[in-house]
């Protein structure tokens, strides 16, 4: 696959997506993705044919922008998150009445810093779980209170559930049950 640097950046922004997020999916950092799109670093065979990969499945984008379209349509306190990163992907409008900030302040950001002790202790319990191998597919936790004003997280309950992405990588629906 030969395409340039300004093809690799129309086509990331057609499917809304961040160079961070393009380059976690390649195995790289962000700024080898900015030299990609500025001509100044040559794509391995190997990172061509991912990103090929990537970005031939228009059709995997429609599911995708279906998934986000349910979360933020859903009458329960719900929020998609990138697994690996935390990025917030999408949130139901009874999630966002819960956060003291405008969705824009979260979307696109990683929220693992607004964690409770308890989120952070079953996020590390993962690992061993083998949630990343796909060996387990839902959570459910208790949480407590993170005190946060901008993003608060109250005592109760939640499902973490792992749903695979339309370009290979997981997310995370992040649901309230009590």
């Amino acid at each position: 696959m030969t395409i340039s640097g300004a093809g690799i950046r129309r086509m990331r922004l057609l499917r809304s997506m961040k160079q961070e997020h393009l380059a976690e999916l390649l195995g790289v950092n962000q700024a080898t993705v900015s030299r990609w799109e500025h001509n100044q670093l040559a794509l391995s065979a190997e990172q061509a044919a991912k990103l090929e990969r990537i970005f031939s499945s228009p059709q995997h984008a429609l599911v995708d922008a279906a998934l986000k379209r349910l979360v933020e349509d859903s009458v329960r306190p719900v929020h998609l998150i990138c697994d690996r990163t935390h990025r917030l992907l999408a949130a139901s409008r009874p999630r966002q009445t819960e956060w003291r900030a405008p969705l824009g302040a979260f979307l696109g950001r990683s929220l693992f810093s607004y964690a409770s002790a308890e989120i952070a202790a079953a996020e590390q319990s993962l690992e061993e779980r083998g949630w990343h191998e796909g060996r387990l597919s839902s959570v459910t936790l208790a949480t407590g209170a993170n005190g946060n004003v901008l993003l608060p997280i109250a005592a109760g309950r939640v499902i973490w559930e792992r749903i695979m992405l339309s370009d290979g990588s997981a997310g995370r629906l992040v649901t309230t049950i009590g």
